[in-house]
């Protein structure tokens, strides 16, 4: 069974030469949006193979094209589709990298021993990455942003985490 990786959402049609706008979910968007890369989408029933034509950024969007759709009423339909790539496809990670989907669902520690609860989320509103932590007595969650001085090892194969609680990290 074949495994994919999300890599946008399609949410609008740009102009009226089939361009199509994506809000990109990769950290790898110069790999995916390449001229030539196979993408797939996903909307109704069976995944739809497309290769991109063109790229560009503009606003917070990217712009591509895809072969064999030159206008607007040949890509209208895309609108809400999720762009995927198979999992196969997926970028090299450096030495302190994860997917996310590595990182959701793992238990989340202190150096002390004390379980903190479950990574839900994670939410990327700058320059790093917050890791939402489900609070494990029914409390607020608690906001980790993934720096060095706070996550100290990320065990995959344990599906566990160790942080360290900087002060007003709780609050």
């Amino acid at each position: 069974m074949t495994e994919w990786l999300n890599v946008g959402k399609i949410v609008n049609t740009h102009g009226v030469r089939g361009e199509v706008r994506v809000i990109s979910r990769t950290d790898f968007p110069e790999e995916r949006y390449a001229i030539g890369n196979k993408l797939y989408l996903f909307k109704d029933d069976e995944p739809v193979a497309l290769t991109v034509s063109s790229h560009r950024k503009h606003k917070q969007f990217n712009l591509l094209t895809f072969e064999g759709f030159h206008n607007i009423n040949e890509v209208v339909h895309m609108k809400e589709g999720i762009l995927k790539v198979k999992e196969d496809q997926g970028g090299k990670l450096g030495k302190e990298e994860f997917y996310y989907r590595d990182i959701i669902g793992l238990e989340v520690h202190t150096e002390d021993g004390e379980y903190l609860g479950k990574v839900k989320e994670i939410l990327s509103p700058g320059a790093n990455d917050v890791w939402v932590v489900q609070n494990v007595n029914g409390g607020k969650d608690l906001l980790l942003p993934y720096i060095e001085q706070v996550v100290k090892n990320v065990d995959l194969d344990s599906g566990k985490i160790t942080v360290h609680l900087m002060e007003g990290l709780r609050d």
